[in-house]
């Protein structure tokens, strides 16, 4: 899972991969889940305090992790298309008088 906002398609994939090959026990789980999980997910686990000790614990903090991002991006978006846009700032030169 490489792609942000697609946390609930993965931890169904997920799902349906351990219920066909087999449930490896729960630190296994854990660390297979992890490796599939987008950059943007394992820094914010990284700054969540504890471990987990379920893989369903770790899933749901996830989701929650996700949906949070999500809203932050639409905020920003949002904010970005309110700015007015600049004109004339971008010249390093002042205004010509004409006299």
């Amino acid at each position: 899972m490489k792609e942000s906002g697609q946390v609930s398609l993965y931890i169904a994939y997920c799902r349906s991969l351990i219920s066909r090959i087999g449930d490896w026990g729960e630190r296994a789980n854990i660390h297979v889940y992890r490796r599939g999980l987008a950059s943007i997910l394992l820094h914010q686990l990284a700054s969540h305090p504890g471990n987990f000790d379920s893989l369903q614990e770790l899933m749901d903090i996830n989701l929650e992790l996700d949906t949070r991002y999500n809203e932050r991006q639409k905020e920003k978006g949002s904010r970005q298309e309110k700015k007015p846009p600049m004109s004339g700032c971008n010249s390093s030169k002042p205004p010509q008088s004409s006299s």
